[in-house]
């Protein structure tokens, strides 16, 4: 079962080559790479093309107004014939020599989704600033409750195709991981491994203060909801309701 790896992408045209050459170099079999991309103007889309004639490299270019992490993941995986997927972000960030450590346990049918974690041991945030780092893991932590995990806001996972459809199909923003795993709790097996997360050498970030915040702003009202909802579920019905079934 060869995995197809999901890169969403926007832009990044100075990173495109070396994390296709670093995810060739790691010699794990795979299908192809789909990258999709949500409107970059930079030569990101060109750059991809080029690379298709030589390489198992794919672009699905999306223009419209629905646009974010979690569609573009959604999207590539639609068009994928795959039954596996790893994804992963395009700025080097996320180290392609652990996609094999990302798909052990499931081709060994001990896990349907595999999450590369900075927040177990082995695994780090280097040259993070603090503010980034403390908004981060509270975050991951206000969510540990209700995953499980200790790092549910990170993007580079594998994922069976079933499960990802299933569980993901209403998940928005970053909140992909989070999502699947809420809906998929007590049928979906999740399992951490370490990553080194690597900030970015080429290209511009999208994460600054200002955006980490309305993020964990967004992320704790998700938080909320997501423990509202658990509550209305569990709440007993009336004695008269129960009386009159």
């Amino acid at each position: 079962m060869q995995p197809a790896i999901i890169v969403p992408t926007l832009e990044e045209v100075d990173n495109i080559v070396p994390l296709v050459e670093q995810i060739e170099q790691t010699n794990v079999p795979f299908s192809e790479i789909i990258f999709v991309d949500d409107g970059s103007t930079d030569g990101t889309r060109e750059k991809i093309r080029e690379l298709t004639a030589q390489h198992r490299v794919r672009l699905i270019e999306r223009d419209g107004s629905e646009r974010g992490l979690a569609g573009a993941i959604l999207t590539g995986a639609h068009d994928s014939a795959a039954d596996l997927f790893v994804v992963m972000d395009a700025d080097l960030s996320h180290p392609p020599e652990k996609i094999a450590a990302l798909l052990q346990p499931i081709l060994a049918d001990e896990a349907d989704l595999v999450v590369g974690s900075r927040y177990i041991p082995g695994g780090a945030t280097p040259g993070w600033p603090v503010w980034r780092r403390f908004l981060s893991r509270i975050a991951s932590g206000v969510a540990y409750p209700l995953t499980g995990i200790h790092d549910s806001m990170g993007g580079f996972f594998a994922i069976r195709r079933e499960c990802l459809l299933r569980f993901a199909n209403q998940a928005a923003g970053f909140k992909i991981v989070f999502e699947t795993i809420v809906r998929g709790r007590g049928s979906l097996r999740v399992r951490e491994v370490p990553i080194v997360f690597r900030d970015r050498q080429r290209g511009t970030s999208k994460m600054s203060l200002a955006q980490a915040i309305r993020f964990a702003v967004a992320w704790s009202r998700a938080i909320g909801r997501r423990v509202t909802e658990r509550k209305s579920a569990a709440r007993p019905l009336p004695a008269e309701k129960l009386s009159s079934e």
